[in-house]
């Protein structure tokens, strides 16, 4: 069995999380915390990272197993001691990666290496040497350019992707069709939690839907302390996460609701929170004879660790496309894995064609 090699965008809470349950669960037969142990012969041991990117000084130069615990990053740390990867993080192409107000936050914040970024050509011929299968990509919230330069180096380099962020590339037709026309496969867009906001969400609109009681209104705002977070009191970097959140409840109520009905989105930075991650939903609804039923609930969890067995099964995914010669945006993974993909599709239905592929009946 070959090795699933990953390249890593972004060296923040989320990578640290993954990074962390990867060496966790290497050579153990514990299934605690995981989706998927195997899909397609693959598992947490398997996967090396063999390229990293970050912008942040504190991580550039170090290796990926340091660097996953330098600030800003607060998320839990269940691995703390782990072993060096043997890859060190380079200095990443900037563009519109960080938001003005993260470089003025202090420890809370980025501080900006003053190493020379990268050109796209060097990204480019990074991913070749390192002989990645995947592209990891963790960036910020909002960050469109920077988003769109890695992955155009990714179709250079013939690398697979999986964008783990609201910039839509898998359910952008444009970008979609590059995929398919280099024969390579993408899962995106914006990773879901295993058990988060949109997922309960989308699950209680769905049960408000085959029951028969219909929606009137409903909203869903979350707290959190992370980078995550206070990247986004920048509003202007929120409208496509806010659509994509949107848009992954909406695909599961029985009628779409006009636009006042809805509000689905972050809600306040609270930094002692660190990346505890509070969600505070609300479904407003009729059922027999116009009388009312409601419903509210509160979700506490630790952020980022909550993504990563999402992103171990998508990466895996990706790689099972590439064994198999399968190009474009792989519908049943973005399905069950990310809040906005290409093809919205009930849980149910996407977790059998999940199992066909892992069956190899692709």
């Amino acid at each position: 069995m070959t090795k699933v090699r990953i390249a890593v965008i972004g060296l923040g809470n989320c990578a640290s999380s993954l990074i962390q349950g990867l060496k966790f669960y290497q050579n153990s037969d514990k299934m605690d915390g995981l989706i998927h142990k195997n899909i397609g012969g693959y598992g947490a041991e398997d996967i090396d990272v063999v390229l990293a990117y970050d912008i942040d000084e504190r991580k550039v130069g170090k290796d990926v197993s340091d660097a996953i615990f330098e600030p800003p990053n607060n998320t839990f740390e269940f691995n703390r001691n782990l072993p060096s990867i043997g890859t060190k993080v380079r200095m990443g192409a900037v563009l519109d990666g960080v938001a003005p107000h993260m470089l003025t936050a202090g420890n809370r914040g980025f501080c900006l290496s003053e190493a020379a970024e990268p050109a796209a050509e060097e990204v480019r011929d990074a991913l070749v040497e390192a002989k990645a299968d995947i592209l990891l990509n963790f960036l910020p919230v909002g960050s469109q350019k920077a988003t769109e330069f890695y992955v155009d180096c990714a179709l250079q380099a013939g690398v697979a992707v999986v964008n783990c962020i609201p910039v839509f590339i898998a359910s952008d037709p444009v970008w979609a069709e590059k995929f398919r026309a280099a024969n390579l496969p993408i899962v995106g867009d914006d990773i879901k939690a295993q058990i988060g906001a949109t997922i309960i969400h989308r699950r209680l609109s769905d049960l408000f839907a085959s029951r028969g009681v219909t929606v009137n209104r409903t909203y869903q705002l979350n707290t959190g302390g992370n980078t995550d977070f206070m990247n986004m009191l920048d509003r202007s970097r929120l409208q496509n996460k806010k659509e994509s959140k949107t848009e992954a409840v909406q695909a599961a109520l029985a009628e779409r609701l006009e636009d006042e009905n809805i509000l689905i989105g972050p809600a306040e930075y609270v930094p002692w929170q660190k990346d505890n991650k509070i969600c505070f939903l609300r479904i407003e609804g009729e059922h027999w004879g116009g009388s009312k039923v409601d419903v509210e609930m509160r979700l506490s969890v630790e952020d980022s660790p909550n993504s990563a067995a999402c992103v171990f099964d998508a990466i895996r995914f990706a790689k099972l496309a590439l064994d198999h010669n399968i190009g474009g945006p792989l519908i049943a993974p973005s399905a069950y894995y990310c809040k906005h993909p290409p093809e919205q599709m009930d849980e149910g239905d996407a977790s059998r064609l999940l199992a066909d592929m892992i069956s190899e009946k692709l």
